[in-house]
């Protein structure tokens, strides 16, 4: 297909090809990451009804209020959309059990072992996919039987793999060790950086980021407009102790930096974390002592877009990015 947004025969001829479109029945292989404290019903439906594939969040949400996003989302689209569960978090049954009785067609699971909950879903004709940061893990996935596997880069914003490798490495490294359907995420935010991830060998893009910094996503005006007024080397991973989480460089992750100054003490360390800092950062809009969340891509978003036009853009620097080398 010569085009990323033909019409017609040749649209359908693209759909057929991509295996990410087809499995989850989307125009375009675009995930949207489900991301705590942005990833609400009108992120998701938006990135859905645009032609990607909208996620709703749950790790930011209690039981009801997920229940509630899953409706409303429903309700806002006609379009495929699915939810993210951490596999981590508490209440993990009752989250379980609402996406069930809700009838919930995709699920993204991470942060865990994809062999916890993935026999259960696609006994109910859910697609399953998971998210990993290493080949390893890929492996993993694709013997517990996922339908796609979320390969993530560690310029990834939030939580992230230890071994701190590159998308442009992990991807085809990835793509060696599995047949599966792979999305790669991680310091995607450009329709250029998409193509380029394809040209690695992924089949689709999961974006996190420029997603963040949208009209429709749930956080906070202040956290918004902080992701667009980031430049390079502005964000860094940290906490690899407990849990690897990129942050935005304010006072709270300078106040981590400093413990490590006195030592690795990791009861130090969650005892400046506390409770409830990135829902205080990225939702309540506290940008000096909370939790500000975000991926290295933030560097090239300059301006807060509704999802259309991030779509849009998407496109056009797709197909705009078609490069004829020779050596």
């Amino acid at each position: 297909m010569s085009s990323f947004i033909d019409f017609g025969i040749a649209q359908k001829q693209y759909n057929k090809m991509n295996r990410i479109s087809q499995l989850f029945g989307t125009k375009y292989p675009i995930v949207q990451g489900g991301m705590i404290w942005h990833s609400g019903w009108r992120l998701a439906s938006a990135v859905s009804n645009n032609g990607g594939l909208g996620l709703i969040g749950s790790a930011s949400m209690y039981p009801d209020i997920l229940r509630e996003n899953i409706r409303k989302c429903k309700a806002a689209t006609d379009k495929p959309f699915g939810v993210n569960v951490a596999l981590l978090y508490p209440n993990l049954e009752e989250i379980i059990n609402i996406i069930l009785e809700e009838g919930v067609k995709i699920v993204f699971t991470s942060a865990g072992n994809p062999k916890t909950y993935t026999e259960t879903l696609k006994k109910e004709g859910i697609k399953v996919a998971h998210v990993v940061s290493s080949v390893k893990f890929a492996v993993k996935c694709q013997e517990a039987g996922v339908d796609a596997v979320v390969a993530e880069g560690f310029e990834a914003g939030g939580h992230n793999g230890r071994d701190e490798t590159t998308t442009l490495c992990l991807i085809p490294n990835v793509r060696k060790h599995i047949d599966i359907p792979l999305i790669a995420a991680g310091g995607i935010g450009l329709g250029s950086q998409m193509r380029a991830a394809m040209t690695l060998g992924a089949d689709g893009v999961q974006i996190g980021s420029r997603f963040a910094a949208t009209v429709e996503a749930s956080s906070h005006d202040n956290f918004k407009n902080k992701i667009v007024e980031l430049k390079e080397g502005d964000t860094q991973l940290t906490l690899k102790e407990l849990a690897p989480v990129r942050l935005i460089k304010n006072k709270f992750f300078h106040d981590l930096e400093n413990l490590y100054e006195t030592g690795r003490n990791i009861e130090a360390l969650k005892e400046t974390l506390g409770r409830a800092r990135a829902k205080r950062g990225m939702f309540e809009g506290d940008l000096v002592e909370g939790e500000l969340e975000i991926g290295q891509v933030s560097a090239l978003i300059d301006e807060i877009l509704p999802v259309e036009k991030v779509f849009e853009n998407l496109i056009k620097e797709f197909n705009e990015a078609k490069v004829d080398l020779t050596l």
